[in-house]
């Protein structure tokens, strides 16, 4: 019976962390996405940790390769003449690998001022990170401080939809597993007797 619920658990987990990845395919504001949330929801949650890397990293190639072939080919077709895009950008997931890491720490207990560290702690790491990629990868910018500066400069109007979106997917992944938690009985712990 435990083993039972353990694997309805990850199911249901996996699910949701598919389902948020996919939101991705919507439209939406830049930068207000799932990607902090995600990962910091796996982390949470699943009771196998490395499931926390293994199944949020798999729904992001997912929907990074979804979206690079069937929306960002015909909306850029100037960036998109190789033919097929694999993967996105990996700064992006190092980014997201840190945003995990971070739920393993701050998320051992699940509490709403836990959720709001990891969620904001999430969004500068992504900021950080990816910005610092820009400065490295972007021909436009120098490759020194202040490089460095005008990359992260140019990234503040996005920082905001990444702040908001990590808000809002936090809220509702996690809100939405506690509901079902809650009212189910279905994703309680298992008990040993």
């Amino acid at each position: 019976m435990k083993n039972n619920k353990i694997q309805l658990q990850t199911g249901i987990i996996s699910l949701m962390v598919l389902m948020a990845a996919l939101s991705r395919l919507l439209p939406h504001p830049y930068n207000f996405t799932p990607i902090g949330a995600m990962g910091l929801f796996g982390a949470a949650y699943f009771t196998r940790k490395y499931l926390a890397f293994i199944i949020p990293f798999a729904a992001l190639l997912v929907s990074d390769f979804l979206l690079n072939n069937l929306i960002y080919a015909r909306m850029y077709p100037e960036f998109y003449t190789e033919g097929i895009v694999w993967f996105g950008n990996w700064w992006v997931y190092g980014a997201f690998a840190l945003i995990i890491t971070l739920g393993l720490v701050v998320l051992r207990k699940v509490k709403i001022g836990n959720l709001l560290i990891a969620s904001l702690s999430a969004s500068i790491i992504f900021f950080l990170i990816t910005n610092f990629g820009s400065m490295m990868i972007d021909p436009v910018y120098p490759k020194n401080g202040a490089g460095l500066m005008a990359a992260y400069t140019a990234g503040i109007p996005f920082f905001w939809n990444t702040l908001l979106g990590d808000l809002f997917f936090t809220g509702v992944l996690f809100g939405a597993y506690e509901l079902v938690k809650q009212r189910g009985g279905i994703l309680a712990p298992a008990t040993t007797h």
